[in-house]
């Protein structure tokens, strides 16, 4: 129930009452959540909240409540309360945007559009729990929408536009895989959420909450006033943000923050300086202050420093003191440049780019109909063209493109690299920019003007590499990704079928139900229609799988130099299984047993920092390690049937470990054939005199094998599918 129907009701007014949801001003220990969620409330052209934390930690509580809090809408069929929606993870593009109305166009012959689920959102909360498994393409679509203000809808030969102005807010957990950057850059406001080690505050929330599941109702009324003077609040700030004064100053604070963190375009400093007006008007001031940058930096700036997949988001209080100080300094010495009469002096107003000094709800372009992204650019299309660049239309380009340009890793820096250029356990982090270099924030630069950094000791050298495009053969029906063909809701329409299919093919129902026409008598007036002509749509995309990787971390692999290689290449390929939406698993082949480091998991820079404390030494037990890799496989097929998985072996296919050790490799590795597991080999084995046993058990397991020098080289020789 929302404070504003139990306002309707003590005036005499009431409402239709629901049930008593838990109220926002009875969470306990979320201050900085509830603070980010309020601000995308007054000001909804922040672009929203993604929500990070471990489970249990009231992230959907607390999300939940704020509908509670938000002015009631006021549309054609009058006053309702402002909607919390929640967006499926399995929800279709044509749930979530709308479609044409079938049942209109086939009885009535009418065209007409049906309205999704953004459309309901409008003036509410679009709820994405676990965001991070919605697919990439819907992801865009929804924060093209909540930048954008609207929905524009061009399908089936309807063009429908509608406004979506919603807050968003996505939660997620980090151990179930992450956000691209790319997306990651698109939420406004980022919030890390963690179950407090107080006693007194633990002990304060499990209070509350068993007192709120022993009366739903009595609780809520309890804090009924407190919700309402926060509804109130929120209300008085979205009049006020219109009238919150940005200066230069405080906009000159702002990009020295933002270019003191090094962060990639240009929207954080335009979310920042949308943030700090909401936090303004929250406060009730007239004009941005440089507590309010703090406040927008602190919500703003963490995430939007992960740029590789294994990057942390994040910053320290330290850091950010450091660059408040900065920032303070570039304000101190405008000031002192532009006179005595200040920034804003007639001498230096023609200095200013124009529209400078507007606070984010005054300066928007009439061009672009004031929409709330319109100051992104001057233009308001940037949400749309990353959205297209990232679209599931060009997902294959887009990821020859990631792959060619991604920096990888070679631990070794390639043969004959200095020894102490490797990390111990022949893997070490690595952050890299664009350009490939070295991309740490805590390590000093090389030089004034380098543009570098100097490389931590026991971080592996990195080279351009990109990882071949393997594939699982045939067409799955996993999970969405973007390795292997499968059959997909979400994918292209390949052709029509009469029984099985995701959605109505509209023209193949219409052709089937044609020639049956005359016979049915229809002469003229809308089509009619059996069940037998209906046709289902039958769509294919791409899937992820579940990757095995099986490194040898055996004496011999340390002995002759390779494992800073054989890392280097297991990071090229994690990061290949990140782009594309895969489950890894991680098995390593070191004394007298193989052992699990990594159970299936979709969080790829877990895996890394598990291998980070790789020990090497002793035999290659090469048959226990494909042994591991086939159980793990079996019991994978129970949890999660759909997912099909793929082994890659890391290995120089010398097998030491055991009895027959060679004989019992080859057989298991004709038992993986056997339960048609694909499989492919990074042959790791160096030198002049080459055995060939890496080879010898690719073809035992029916898979590919590929030299070790193409996954850590400059490029890789061609295109290796596990079906060739």
């Amino acid at each position: 129930m929302s404070v504003y129907q139990v306002e309707e009701i003590e005036t005499g007014n009431p409402a239709p009452i629901a049930e008593a949801g838990f109220p926002f001003s009875a969470v306990v220990g979320q201050e900085r959540l509830q603070l980010a969620l309020i601000l995308c409330a007054v000001h909804p052209g922040i672009g929203g909240v993604l929500v990070r934390g471990e489970k249990g930690t009231a992230k959907s509580t607390v999300v939940r409540a704020l509908a509670q809090l938000l002015p009631p809408v006021v549309d054609e069929t009058g006053s309702r309360p402002a909607r919390l929606v929640e967006l499926p993870v399995g929800a279709t593009e044509d749930r979530v945007v709308g479609s044409i109305d079938l049942e209109r166009v086939l009885r009535a012959g009418e065209q007409a559009f049906r309205p999704g689920l953004l459309h309901a959102a409008h003036r509410g909360v679009l709820y994405v729990d676990e965001v991070n498994l919605l697919h990439d393409h819907l992801v865009d679509v929804l924060l093209d929408a909540a930048a954008m203000g609207r929905v524009h809808v061009e399908r089936d030969g309807v063009s429908h536009t509608h406004p979506a102005k919603f807050v968003l807010v996505g939660t997620m957990n980090p151990e179930e895989g992450e956000l691209r950057p790319q997306l990651l850059d698109r939420f406004g406001l980022t919030v890390d959420v963690a179950a407090s080690r107080e006693v007194d505050v633990r002990m304060a929330v499990v209070r509350r909450r068993l007192d709120y599941e022993a009366d739903p109702a009595g609780f809520a009324a309890r804090y009924a006033g407190a919700d309402r003077a926060e509804a109130l609040r929120i209300r008085d700030a979205v009049d006020r943000l219109a009238h919150v004064r940005l200066d230069d100053v405080e906009l000159r604070r702002i990009a020295a923050l933002c270019a003191a963190f090094d962060v990639d375009g240009m929207r954080a400093d335009l979310v920042v300086a949308r943030t700090a007006t909401a936090h303004a008007a929250w406060r009730g001031a007239d004009a941005v202050t440089e507590e309010d940058v703090r406040v927008a930096a602190e919500l703003a700036l963490p995430h939007r420093r992960r740029r590789d997949p294994f990057d942390e988001p994040g910053i320290t209080g330290e850091q950010l003191d450091e660059a408040m100080r900065d920032a303070a300094a570039e304000v101190e010495k405008a000031g002192s440049a532009s006179g005595a009469d200040g920034p804003d002096s007639a001498d230096g107003a023609a200095d200013r780019a124009p529209g400078a000094g507007r606070g984010p709800a005054d300066g928007r372009d009439p061009a672009n109909g004031g929409g709330p992204d319109s100051a992104g650019g001057g233009h308001g299309s940037e949400a749309t063209d990353d959205s297209r660049r990232e679209s599931g239309d060009s997902a294959a380009a887009d990821l020859d493109a990631d792959a060619a340009d991604g920096p990888g890793s070679d631990p070794a820096g390639g043969p004959g690299a200095d020894p102490a250029d490797r990390p111990e356990s022949g893997l070490g982090r690595k952050r890299s920019g664009p350009d490939g270099t070295d991309d740490d924030p805590d390590s000093p630069p090389d030089g004034p003007g380098s543009g570098g950094r100097e490389r931590r000791a026991g971080t592996p050298v990195s080279a351009k590499v990109a990882a071949p495009r393997w594939e699982v053969p045939g067409i799955g029906e996993g999970a969405p990704g973007r390795r292997s063909r499968a059959e997909s809701r979400l994918g292209r329409v390949v052709r029509p079928t009469a029984t099985t299919g995701t959605g109505l093919h509209l023209l193949g129902t219409v052709f089937a139900a044609a020639p049956q026409q005359r016979a049915r008598g229809r002469v003229t007036g809308p089509l009619r229609l059996a069940a037998g002509d209906l046709r289902g749509a039958h769509r294919e995309g791409r899937e992820g799988n579940l990757v095995i990787f099986l490194v040898d971390t055996s004496g011999s692999m340390a002995a002759r130099d390779r494992i800073g290689a054989v890392t280097g290449a297991v990071v090229t390929l994690l990061r290949d299984a990140y782009q594309r939406r895969d489950k890894v698993a991680v098995i390593t082949l070191r004394g007298s047993e193989a052992e699990l480091v990594l159970p299936p998991t979709s969080s790829v820079d877990i895996a890394v920092r598990r291998l980070a404390g790789l020990r090497t030494g002793g035999k290659t037990p090469l048959a226990a390690g494909l042994l591991a890799a086939r159980t793990l496989v079996a019991r994978e097929k129970v949890r999660d049937p759909r997912r099909r998985p793929m082994l890659v072996l890391l290995t120089d296919g010398r097998a030491t470990g055991g009895v027959e050790p060679l004989p019992r490799a080859r057989a298991a590795a004709r038992g993986l054939a056997a339960d048609a597991v694909t499989a492919m080999v990074v042959d790791c084995e160096r030198g002049l005199v080459r055995l060939g046993l890496a080879a010898e058990l690719a073809r035992e397991l029916g898979g590919g094998c590929v030299r070790l020098a193409e996954l850590t080289g400059d490029a890789v020789a061609g295109v290796v599918r596990s079906a060739a």
